[in-house]
């Protein structure tokens, strides 16, 4: 093993690690506001987009991984391949989005997943018109 391979393997560790940080520091924010049934579209956006890049660094380790210590088959290469594809697409589409919504300005965007009552509760499955 080189001395470039111990620092791209240390680096790819540190950049996984602090995706799933961020993740799961934003863990509870998310319950909350999926209980709630209103998201921000910025901030899934974010999500989507770490966990898209948390899967992309884990192909890139793997496959790293792989070559160094030379278990690196024809197979696996295609299936690393694959993995590295589906995890740019994934990276490509959350950047794309995050971009529109900065160019657009408008970071105050919600997804709500149930109506909201004029108390502030919301309800998921209760009609609030009158019969």
């Amino acid at each position: 093993m080189k001395g470039i391979d111990i620092v791209l393997l240390a680096l790819y560790s540190m950049a996984i690690g602090c995706s799933l940080y961020i993740i799961h520091r934003h863990k509870a924010y998310f319950h909350e506001r999926f209980q709630k049934g209103v998201v921000s579209v910025f901030m899934l956006v974010m999500l989507f987009f770490l966990m898209a890049y948390t899967f992309k660094m884990l192909i890139v380790l793997l496959a790293h991984f792989a070559d160094v210590y030379g278990f690196l088959t024809p197979e696996l290469e295609t299936w690393l391949l694959y993995g590295w594809t589906l995890a740019q697409l994934g990276t490509t589409a959350g950047l794309i989005a995050l971009a529109a919504l900065t160019h657009s300005g408008r970071y105050d965007q919600f997804i709500y997943f149930r109506r909201i009552d004029r108390k502030g509760e919301g309800h998921a499955d209760s009609d609030t018109g009158s019969k």
